[in-house]
């Protein structure tokens, strides 16, 4: 086993749909924090922020994460701003900050608030947070033109003050640490960690129990493809023609297509609840008095200022945890002017997303390229993360490496755990990214 230091550690997956956080033990144990109460809690902490007006909060605005982010929304959605997803944006030099309630909001600011919450509801667990914290980053943000540097100092921000001894590890390199606790042999593994965000690859050899340094890892690689990319597929083929994709305007005696950009933006759980914006609606507005089709437009407006993306993003959820069991599903949605229903095969949504399969595996053959391996020299493939249970992801390593070399379990909690793990070695630097 890798050597411990008997020094408490937390290990903190911040994820784009969820957050999870285990802490290690001076005993060398490690447990899940959970959020709630004695008559609810959950390990899973959503990565999700409400905002609305109280004038007997701090200036007049009072928020909420997690779970209870949701709840407040589901209360009253009109009158709050309800934010998910916002990681996605960490390495976007076009993000600089978001306008809530006529104050702006960076990153850093999101960050710093929605930590605030996910401490307050661990309650005694986080209440004296240990001095080293484990923080799982991706491989490779998402975004089409990602600034890791800026996203490095984006996390620094977020984190300053969270811990005395902060560590960044590759989240698919956490999940390889929680995988080798339950191999009693050597293996050459490749962690394959599907998120909401990104898809992130790790080859790590273990070695056997009691080895002083365990895990060693050989290559990563990774794509700002995943959980959320899949998403919009389904909006794309779905909703957003009803919303004005395709159609024209009039301008200057000519008919010209839609911009693309506010389609791209809509189906953008993170760009999604900042399109609420006054110069973004004038704009809609504008567009809309032009437009060969204004009711479409109008839709898209009404969607936007009636706060309907976590009621859209819950049916598209929906949609795919039903396909992922069945054959076919039927997507419905209502809202905002849409009343919605179209009969979904899997066939279907697996051609959607068929081009970003093929990335993904170019993603998965870069790791083994760099660890110079081939696909026969991996002994275990261990798939984590909430979008690896999509049937067409299974059957991609399943092709590749055959049905007896995949592994998986605690999808959502592998890599908290496994950070947990690394935050107890002597050396925990030696991890970092």
């Amino acid at each position: 086993m890798t050597s411990r230091s008997g020094k408490p550690a937390l290990g903190l997956d911040f994820g784009t749909t969820n957050t999870v956080a285990a802490l290690g033990r001076s005993d060398g144990s490690t447990e899940l924090v959970r959020f709630g109460d004695v008559h609810q809690s959950t390990a899973v902490f959503r990565s999700a922020l409400c905002f609305w007006e109280d004038e007997r909060a701090w200036q007049g605005i009072a928020h909420e994460a997690g779970p209870w982010a949701i709840e407040q929304y589901l209360q009253s959605p009109l009158d709050c701003r309800f934010i998910q997803s916002f990681k996605s944006v960490a390495a976007s030099p076009l993000f600089e900050r978001t306008l809530i309630y006529n104050r702006p909001y960076g990153f850093e600011d999101l960050g710093r608030t929605f930590l605030r919450h996910l401490e307050s509801h661990a309650g005694d667990a986080l209440a004296s947070l240990p001095d080293r914290i484990i923080i799982g980053r991706p491989v490779e943000y998402a975004g089409a033109r990602a600034d890791h540097r800026l996203a490095r100092q984006r996390y620094d921000l977020m984190f300053e003050g969270f811990g005395k001894e902060l560590y960044y590890v590759y989240e698919p390199l956490g999940a390889a640490h929680s995988y080798a606790s339950r191999l009693d042999r050597p293996a050459t593994i490749l962690v394959a960690d599907f998120g909401g965000g990104t898809a992130d690859f790790s080859v790590v050899g273990i070695a056997e129990p009691g080895t002083a340094r365990r895990c060693t890892p050989l290559a990563h690689a990774g794509i700002g493809i995943a959980g959320d990319q899949f998403d919009y597929r389904i909006l794309d083929r779905l909703v957003l023609p009803l919303l004005g994709k395709g159609a024209q305007y009039r301008s200057f005696g000519k008919l010209l297509d839609i911009p693309g950009g506010y389609f791209t933006d809509f189906a953008n759980w993170s760009k999604l609840a900042m399109m609420r914006s006054r110069k973004t609606i004038d704009e809609l507005r504008r567009l809309q008095r032009d437009a060969v089709d204004p009711q479409r437009i109008a839709t898209m407006i009404a969607l936007i200022e009636n706060e309907q993306g976590f009621a859209l993003y819950d049916a598209v959820g929906q949609l795919k945890r039903t396909l992922s069991q069945n054959e076919a599903a039927r997507f419905t949605f209502q809202g905002g002017g849409i009343d919605f229903a179209a009969d979904v095969k899997r066939s279907q949504f697996e051609e959607w997303i068929a081009p970003d399969l093929t990335r993904i595996e170019t993603a998965m053959d870069s790791a083994l390229e760099k660890a110079a391996i081939s696909e026969n020299q991996i002994d275990r493939v261990f798939l984590t993360g909430g979008s690896s249970l999509i049937p067409a992801i299974a059957r991609l390593f399943e092709r590749r490496f055959g049905a007896e070399r995949i592994a998986r379990g605690d999808e959502l909690t592998s890599i908290a755990h496994g950070l947990a793990l690394i935050g107890m070695d002597h050396d925990p630097g030696q991890w970092a990214a």
